[in-house]
């Protein structure tokens, strides 16, 4: 399989993109894929560089079967852009922040999270950061996108 590599971003870095890589980050792990497939997350906003995930994200995590804790924040540059095959926005806001970043020959590196979950009603991943739910209903979107991801990383290798 040839080396590839993901990188979730959402606004923060603190709710939903780091969701995204402790879920598929143990995917790839669970099926024996870590030396082939390369997992980080950033936001496109500075807002809460070096900070743990959200406590409300770790907790859904946790309830899941998901460990968040060692991951901290950190905003997306445009090295990001060159060094990542896949580079997934959780919303159109996040997608179209990237699109500035990338160049011409990069906007096929661009995706939306919920792509990757065609049979899914929602085609974007809302922040669950200013209520106190809604994270269960974003850790099962973002849990179902990943499966997807996965299965068309490993049919494309």
């Amino acid at each position: 399989m040839l080396k590839t590599s993901v990188l979730f971003i959402c606004m923060g870095n603190i709710c939903r993109s780091p969701t995204a890589h402790g879920v598929f980050q143990q995917m790839v792990n669970q099926r024996g894929l870590s030396e082939q497939i390369k997992v980080d997350s950033a936001g496109t906003h500075a807002y809460h560089i070096g900070e743990a995930p959200d406590r409300r994200s770790q907790e859904t995590a946790v309830a899941n079967g998901y460990d968040l804790s060692e991951q901290r924040a950190r905003q997306v540059t445009v090295y990001d852009i060159d060094e990542y095959d896949y580079v997934i926005g959780m919303d159109q806001s996040n997608k179209y922040n990237l699109s500035k970043l990338v160049t011409d020959d990069q906007q096929n590196k661009l995706h939306l999270m919920m792509s990757f979950a065609p049979d899914q009603q929602e085609t974007e991943v809302p922040d669950p950061y200013y209520g106190e739910d809604g994270f269960e209903n974003v850790f099962y979107m973002i849990e179902v996108a990943c499966e997807g991801l996965l299965k068309q990383i490993v049919s494309r290798n």
